[in-house]
């Protein structure tokens, strides 16, 4: 540790000595008092101007912890544990995984937008919402899979449901995602397309955080219907009517893509385990697995 005595700190801050001791006696600077004089720790005073600095929306402080946010998934799941990547995850939905990115709070977000936008038709939904964050000025959209969603239903589909039509139809109870989630983006698009409102429909409350939360309460009987991904259904035991096949990537700075952590679980996504984990599964395509999507 390098110690600073008075005039030393008063010149690297470019202060006044005087001022020092004003801050000194305020408490306001990290300082020691030894032997009659006050010390202060250079690294203790770089660490108080940097909590002192201010940014733009859009800057994060120092590199983001190695926690993967965003939506909740089997196949990638596994990939982060077997890579040896040492990262982490926490499943809080799309747009919470998105928000705690900006924020810098996770290296990187798993995403699975939903939309009817023209902006989103043209490209796809994942890439629009990339390029219309502002506090994404330097991110790299890298593929992970493509995944099929559909309705997640009892054994034996004893209500004969196949669409959200027919779930109001039947009046059956149906578990949700909570907002934000990518499925529940998917359902309000459902919804919309076939001019149904969400207030007719029996909801089952509160909202299932994950993918697999869902698939437990529908296998549970709490619910009879719900969207989840293929893997969801089989891991439960559940019938699956699948409704369509979604892009699932991810989304991270340019900085933390060639960092140790991001460039293992690239290296490891290229390989013939994760196409065989994704057999295992099922409702995965990982053609897209490690290709860069989009970068700003």
């Amino acid at each position: 540790m390098e110690l600073l005595n008075t005039s030393e700190a008063a010149r690297y801050l470019r202060l006044g000595e005087r001022k020092l001791y004003e801050l000194v006696a305020e408490g306001a600077i990290p300082c020691t008092k030894m032997t009659g004089k006050w010390l202060f720790p250079r690294d203790e005073l770089d660490r108080w101007l940097r909590s002192g600095l201010t940014r733009p929306a859009a800057m994060t402080e120092g590199e983001p912890p190695p926690i993967v946010g965003g939506s909740q998934d089997s196949l990638l799941e596994w990939a982060l544990r077997e890579s040896g990547s040492g990262l982490a995850t926490l499943t809080e939905g799309t747009e919470t995984g998105v928000r705690r990115l900006v924020r810098g709070e996770v290296v990187a977000a798993a995403i699975h937008y939903h939309t009817d936008s023209d902006e989103a038709a043209s490209s796809d939904a994942n890439v629009a919402a990339v390029r219309a964050n502002t506090g994404l000025h330097d991110a790299v959209l890298v593929g992970f899979a493509r995944r099929e969603q559909g309705l997640l239903l009892q054994p034996g589909n004893p209500k004969n449901l196949h669409s959200v039509a027919d779930v109001l139809k039947s009046g059956s109870t149906m578990a949700v995602r909570q907002p934000g989630a990518g499925a529940q983006m998917l359902f309000d698009v459902l919804l919309k397309r076939a001019d149904i409102s969400v207030r007719d429909l029996n909801l089952l409350d509160p909202p299932c955080l994950t993918g697999p939360d869902l698939a437990a309460a529908v296998r549970s009987g709490q619910a009879d219907c719900g969207i989840a991904t293929c893997a969801a259904a089989k891991s439960a035991g559940l019938d699956f009517v699948p409704l369509l096949f979604e892009n699932f990537d991810l989304v991270l700075r340019q900085r933390s893509y060639f960092q140790p952590p991001m460039q293992a679980l690239m290296g490891f996504v290229s390989g013939p385990r994760l196409r065989q984990r994704a057999a295992d599964l099922t409702g995965y395509d990982v053609t897209p697995a490690g290709k860069i999507r989009y970068a700003r």
